[in-house]
């Protein structure tokens, strides 16, 4: 009699899938989790990078355009003659300049008349720096944002006078959450043996010394880059009777 021959099977249990297949499951699970933290930790690298990006870029622009402005004569239009005044308006709140600097354009472009200006923020939290850039095309189109002088309330000098300036739709936000923004106009006085001096309001018959633009963040965050003063100093280097154009 015969005796039949063993065969060996070799396989798994079922208890032996379920445990490779959960051991499977919590290693993926950590893998995403993994991947999870790193995009998250990347995203607000990233996020503080834009931001300080864009911070300095706002300094830097801020900076550039007001050491590019440029001494101009305006025709205000004040009455039935217009008058030739500075065009500069040098406000707490508000400034009005030409510039040969430009957003759009940098240093290459024509020159612009530039509104900084300062507005509330979103949801009435903080301040915004915002700027307007328009075309300069000359002393008469100057002159339509000008009304000429008139006596300051306080001192009784003479003071340039300006139409307000307004925000629209292509305003640009140089900072924005603010706790405060103000300018103020480094002013020489009428004894030379004294130092020029800081002033909130302009009200010469020329052009500021110098200009700072004092502001603050309005929460403060030592891991970003926070908004900080910028001043520049104005330098004249052409007469401001000769009209400015590109030969």
């Amino acid at each position: 009699m015969k005796r039949g021959r063993k065969h060996s099977q070799a396989g798994l249990t079922l208890m032996e899938v379920l445990i490779a297949v959960t051991l499977l499951s919590l290693l993926c699970a950590g893998m995403l989790y993994s991947l999870r933290l790193g995009l998250m930790a990347f995203t607000k690298a990233d996020s503080k990078l834009m931001d300080n990006r864009r911070v300095s870029g706002a300094g830097r622009v801020v900076q550039e355009e007001l050491e590019g402005m440029v001494p101009v004569i305006a025709n205000c239009s004040a009455g039935p003659a217009p008058v030739k005044m500075p065009f500069f308006q040098g406000e707490p709140a508000a400034m009005r300049l030409v510039s040969t600097f430009s957003l759009q354009q940098s240093w290459r472009g024509r020159p612009q008349i530039l509104e900084l200006f300062v507005i509330p923020g979103e949801n009435a939290l903080g301040f915004r720096l915002v700027v307007n850039e328009i075309p300069y095309t000359g002393a008469a189109g100057a002159g339509q944002l000008c009304m000429g002088r008139v006596p300051d309330p306080l001192t009784g000098n003479s003071m340039p006078r300006f139409l307000p300036v307004v925000p629209g739709p292509r305003s640009f936000v140089l900072a924005d959450k603010l706790a405060f923004c103000r300018f103020v106009y480094l002013s020489p006085v009428q004894d030379p043996t004294l130092p020029p001096i800081w002033a909130p309001l302009w009200a010469g018959t020329g052009w500021p010394l110098a200009i700072r633009i004092e502001m603050a963040p309005l929460e403060a965050d030592p891991s970003r880059l926070q908004p900080m003063t910028v001043m520049a100093p104005i330098y004249i280097r052409r007469s401001p009777e000769e009209p400015y154009a590109d030969n």
